[in-house]
């Protein structure tokens, strides 16, 4: 099959000036759940007809240029007049041998299966409309059948009152024999309310000309719901993260509260896995056996193997934590972190771009940048890995054993040695020596006759 995607529209009533189709459900564009549906459709052509914001629309689609599957064609609709119009847009880029699907940019849900029982129903040679019974059809278009077939279908501007109370609506969704589409739609007028180019206009052509038209409907009425405002966004939102989870749940993952987890990209999770309220998962994030996330945790592209435990109110991207590892609570793990086994990072504690080997511990108010951490290390409260100078970054080499006392600053490139120990407050700027005690101190000093300054009296 063809398909194209209509992602023309202003969408006034969404109050911004990023186009509709570009607007963010689960962390990716509305247009791009409807690409990557429409490619695992595998059609022969794929054409987006974009219009209001072209270039940034145009821009969304540059990474799916790079990508495998069926190349992403364009076509510009410079003036919005209709449905109708938009498909003849894209009309010079279709293969004529095989029937064209039209979807829309704005209705992100529809899954494949749905789509699939559509094509079947369709075959080569008849036309094909995705519908659906609604107790509430205000402002969509009516499915007028006579003696169960399908005769036309209506706008709600132009429906007569016993038309009106239809409850059989058109999504919009269909399928139509290329070669036929291209007929019926350089015969379209626009003497309608609206003044458009309607592509429903053409079910009453196939029906004088005697071409079977059939219907078929989702698997659930969310399928084929739209966006036009904020409202409808946050609610298909809902909808949608409702459905991940419970596609969770029946995976076997613990979730304390369904109405309070957004996945923003790919979830996967082995078995006992538990996860706690107002928890974000964003790009691929991997859990393993037995790992618990804590309440208010955000993750991006992120691995947390077996048994780890990630405590409440921590931030973790781009990094990868070893099994029975705890975390946080309030920690911060920045791209480039690697964990080994049972390592602990707590409270306030932030890792950036450094490895950290088994049984280490930075347990409370350290930063680790650009490090490289051996095991058993413990690495104490306001200790500081200098890095960056003010115009290049060095590393940071801490072997296996090391103590490293409270407050020190280990100002890079610079090695604390296997076993060494650095005393409470030391400033490190030369290696420290394995086995041995490093101090930087001043010698203590107590100030006879000092006496501390007393406010003055005004």
């Amino acid at each position: 099959m063809n398909v194209v995607i209509l992602a023309a529209g202003m969408g006034k009533r969404m109050q911004s000036a990023l186009p509709k189709v570009l607007h963010p459900l689960a962390g990716k564009p509305l247009l791009s759940h409807v690409i990557e549906t429409a490619r695992s459709l595998s059609p022969a052509k794929l054409c987006v007809v974009y219009g209001h914001g072209g270039a940034a629309v145009l821009a969304s689609l540059g990474k799916y240029m790079t990508m495998g599957g069926t190349t992403i064609l364009s076509a510009l609709q410079e003036q919005q007049l209709g449905t109708g119009h938009a498909v003849m847009q894209a009309l010079p880029h279709l293969d004529d041998d095989v029937p064209t699907l039209v979807l829309y940019g704005d209705v992100p849900l529809t899954t494949d299966d749905s789509l699939r029982r559509l094509a079947e129903a369709a075959g080569n040679d008849k036309l094909g409309i995705m519908t659906v019974i609604q107790d509430d059809p205000y402002g969509l278009g009516r499915i007028v059948r006579h003696g169960g077939a399908i005769k036309r279908i209506v706008e709600e501007k132009d429906a007569t009152e016993a038309e009106r109370l239809i409850k059989e609506i058109n999504s919009g969704i269909m399928i139509i024999p290329t070669l036929k589409l291209k007929k019926w739609l350089s015969a379209l007028k626009n003497e309608n309310a609206q003044g458009e180019y309607y592509l429903t206009d053409i079910v009453a052509m196939a029906v004088e000309e005697g071409v079977g038209v059939v219907s078929a409907h989702p698997g659930a009425q969310w399928e084929v719901l739209g966006v036009n405002s904020k409202v409808q966004l946050a609610q298909l939102e809902r909808i949608h993260q409702t459905n991940i989870a419970n596609a969770l749940l029946e995976r076997g993952v613990t979730l304390a509260d369904p109405a309070r987890i957004d996945v923003r990209g790919e979830l996967i999770c082995g078995r006992d896995v538990s996860i706690d309220v107002g928890c974000v998962f964003e790009g691929k994030v991997e859990l393993g056996e037995g790992v618990t996330i804590g309440a208010n945790c955000v993750l991006v592209n992120v691995t947390i193997e077996a048994g780890a435990n990630i405590k409440p109110f921590c931030h973790i991207e781009e990094a990868k934590v070893g099994p029975s590892s705890q975390i946080g609570p309030y920690a911060r793990l920045r791209p480039g972190t690697e964990l080994g086994e049972d390592v602990h990072i707590g409270n306030f504690v932030e890792v950036k771009n450094s490895q950290v080997a088994a049984h280490s511990k930075a347990n409370h108010l350290a930063y680790v940048g650009d490090a490289t951490v051996g095991s058993r290390v413990n690495i104490g409260a306001g200790t500081i890995t200098c890095n960056y100078d003010g115009a290049n970054k060095f590393r940071t080499v801490i072997e296996d054993d090391a103590f490293i006392g409270s407050d020190s600053q280990l100002v890079a490139p610079v090695t604390v040695g296997a076993g060494a120990t650095l005393g409470a407050g030391t400033t490190l700027t030369k290696n420290a020596p394995p086995g041995k005690l490093t101090i930087s101190r001043p010698k203590q000093l107590t100030i006879e006759g000092w006496t501390r300054p007393v406010k003055a009296k005004k």
